[in-house]
């Protein structure tokens, strides 16, 4: 084998290796976070939208949600209208355009977003034991990655479009 053949199968083998191993830790710690008490108000889905919508104050649209939320356009339509009629979340008119909705945060919605996502965080503090160096470097990896896959998938949309 050529020394090119071996390096890159020496990187294959590095980038399996460690995506399999960011993929077991992940896998651990979810299940973990989902067998917690955290989840009585609501379920961990229910509360990622709630928590997507703390970072949008003027309201977000259903695709801004589609694209952090990993479900299907059904399924967060779905998970969306439970929110509303449970009085977590109203719908307002958009402004930019009209129309559209925006989903919003209500009162009682923000009351349990803040309860449920101080039990999450106390949680993950005790489940992810690294040092603050760690954690900030574990963190950079991980934007780096999202990153660099929405770019591949924006440029794989360009050329396939």
């Amino acid at each position: 084998m050529s020394s090119v053949n071996q390096r890159a199968g020496s990187r294959t083998k590095r980038a399996v290796d460690a995506w399999e191993a960011l993929f077991r830790a992940q896998a651990l710690i979810s299940r973990e976070l989902n067998q917690a008490n955290t989840w009585l108000e609501v379920s961990a889905s229910e509360y990622g939208v709630l928590f997507e919508l703390t970072r949008w104050p003027s309201g977000a649209r259903l695709c801004d949600l589609q694209a952090d939320e990993l479900l299907s356009q059904p399924g967060l339509s779905r998970l969306v209208a439970r929110l509303e009629r449970r009085g977590l979340i109203a719908r307002a008119n958009d402004p930019e355009d009209r129309r559209a909705v925006r989903l919003q945060l209500t009162t009682a919605g923000r009351e349990v977003q803040r309860r449920v996502g101080l039990l999450h965080a106390r949680e993950i503090v005790a489940l992810v034991r690294l040092p603050d160096d760690q954690l900030e470097q574990l963190r950079q990896l991980c934007v780096q990655l999202a990153e660099q896959v929405g770019v591949d998938q924006a440029n794989d949309q360009r050329t396939t479009s």
